[in-house]
């Protein structure tokens, strides 16, 4: 047989090939603009120069506690320059970043810092408190490191937890070498952070990315958002989640400006956008709510453009129309945390605008397609794995494939094979795929509730429901809500002779669950079951639609 030309003599080698990672697009950023604002926190003005040294000092700081590959970081730090170097300082050494959503209870904490095997722990303050019990907990011992905001601003305060390390992080930080020669990964496929999801029965799954989904990640952002050359991107998406939809790296890419926000205010998200020139911010249905929603004294008027992307429900036409009178366009993704955050963009035509409003709403309504950096999004039939008739009507589920998918489950081979069947991540969300290739989720088959951003397992509350003396019954379904997207709402049947109220009820959950899972709703009646005894949830996810 004659040897492929193409493959003779052609070979990989340093000079035409490198694995990607996300944090060349920092590198090239402070050495093509190393005077641009790269952070700005408070009074705090940060350039990419000092950015991408202080990332380096960070790496070189865990490199000298003997932090390596293999090994996993913790993060409990709010939308922060801290956060933001840490995302870069410490894949930097090789090691893992595992950022801890700050709205955690202090069991869920310590299970994840004992699954990831934390070598060290960097602690915001104002979550000490939470932290310190989890570290009571767990049965890992990480180096536990403070940092104490010091840009936020003495007239916004907010509230302080002791110490509970036994270093600073600006100590710590500084300590190290701004010129450590950090190396790329030895292989794209090298993990770069961790994530875990809700987990809809038993614990949480450990989502694991790599380095090659994050950089590519960080191009088809840029794409999805409509980012030129130095964009202003306002941080009122949390960083924990999905790695901030990958954004802390990719506004290296096109040497954009981070504008951290630790609290999402009406009135901060308006002075930042008119102080700094935002042009573009992400956020569930409640930032949005909360822009529309401000008092006038809080309101700012800006010359620019805001894109605002918001990857939950598809928002009512009514808020869209007030979002762009604002001066907000607004960008539809859909994604789930083992696709690195969105990974479907509603990419919109111009000739839709010329529809009746009604044929707007359905065209807005879609998830949409596949971003750039994905390469298949299927709808599916999981029994065959035949692709449904694309109609708009037929059922099956969402599935992709792609390098912006995860790696797997940490530590869970099973549900890592289960979730990869035939060669395509299940997404367990139920859609439909239309004939122009559009997608539109129709139902979620893991029983997910999406609140503010948020994913709520309903079994994690029906659990601490029945733990409830009262409690014979309990189905958690999402209600629809105009800020939150959907709330939890409960449904409960009580054992014979006993009595309960609603706020007794949310006031038990509060005292085993972070305040954002428990229920806002509590109705008390007969659940309605099958023959079997099952319970029927979409007779009550109905009632909840209908009660609001």
């Amino acid at each position: 047989m004659t040897a492929n030309p193409f493959e003779s003599g052609l070979d990989r080698n340093p000079a035409n090939f490198q694995p990607l990672t996300p944090l060349s697009h920092l590198a090239r950023a402070a050495s093509v603009y190393p005077d641009h604002t790269a952070i700005i926190h408070g009074a705090l003005r940060m350039d990419y120069r000092t950015f991408y040294a202080r990332a380096r000092q960070l790496a070189s700081s865990l490199a000298g506690r003997g932090i390596g590959k293999g090994d996993t970081v913790s993060v409990m730090l709010s939308n922060t320059p801290a956060m933001l170097e840490a995302h870069h300082g410490v894949p930097m050494t090789g090691a893992v970043l595992h950022s801890l959503n700050t709205r955690l209870d202090a069991a869920i904490i310590a299970f994840q810092l004992d699954h990831a095997d934390s070598k060290i722990l960097i602690v915001d303050r104002e979550f000490s408190a939470v932290t310190k019990q989890a570290l009571e907990i767990a049965n890992v011992s990480p180096l536990v490191i403070d940092y104490d905001d010091p840009n936020f601003g003495t007239d916004t305060p907010f509230p302080k937890g002791d110490p509970i390390g036994t270093e600073d992080y600006e100590a710590f930080l500084t300590a190290g070498d701004p010129e450590f020669d950090w190396h790329r990964p030895d292989d794209e496929w090298d993990s770069i952070s961790l994530n875990y999801t809700s987990g809809t029965t038993g614990n949480p799954k450990g989502v694991v990315y790599h380095h090659r989904g994050a950089a590519l990640m960080g191009y088809a952002n840029v794409i999805a958002s409509g980012m030129g050359r130095h964009p202003v991107y306002l941080w009122t998406l949390p960083m924990f989640h999905c790695n901030g939809w990958c954004f802390p790296w990719t506004l290296g890419v096109v040497a954009g400006t981070h504008v951290c926000l630790r609290w999402v205010r009406a009135g901060a998200m308006y002075d930042a956008i008119a102080d700094h020139g935002v042009t573009h911010l992400c956020g569930a249905p409640i930032v949005m709510a909360t822009l529309l929603n401000a008092p006038d004294d809080e309101k700012r008027g800006f010359d620019q453009a805001v894109s605002f992307n918001t990857a939950a429900a598809p928002p009512p036409e009514s808020v869209l129309a007030q979002m762009a009178e604002a001066g907000f366009e607004v960008v539809h993704l859909y994604g789930l945390t083992e696709t690195y955050g969105p990974a479907v963009v509603n990419e919109w035509h111009s000739a839709w605008d010329d529809l009746d409003p009604q044929s707007r709403v359905a065209m807005k309504a879609r998830q949409g397609v596949r971003y750039t950096a994905l390469e298949g999004l299927s709808v599916r039939n999981p029994e065959t794995m035949e692709p449904v008739p694309a109609d708009g009507e037929t059922i099956g589920e969402v599935m992709f494939q792609g390098n912006i998918v995860m790696k797997g489950y940490l530590k869970n081979e099973k549900a890592s094979a289960e979730a990869f069947a035939g060669g395509w991540f299940h997404s367990g969300d139920l859609g439909v795929m239309h004939p122009d290739g559009y997608i539109q989720l129709k139902d979620r088959s893991k029983d997910i509730i999406i609140s503010g951003g948020e994913n709520i397992s309903s079994i994690e509350v029906e659990d601490a429901l029945y733990k409830h003396p009262a409690v014979q019954a309990a189905a958690v379904v999402a209600r629809p809500d105009d800020k939150w997207g959907e709330t939890p709402c409960a449904f409960i049947e009580l054992k014979p002779g006993h009595t309960a109220g609603e706020d007794e009820m949310i006031e038990h959950c509060r005292t085993l669950l972070a305040r954002f899972k428990c229920p806002r709703h509590v109705v008390f009646q007969d659940l309605p079951k099958t023959s079997t005894g099952k319970i029927q949830k979409f007779v009550l996810r109905e009632q909840a639609r209908n009660s609001e």
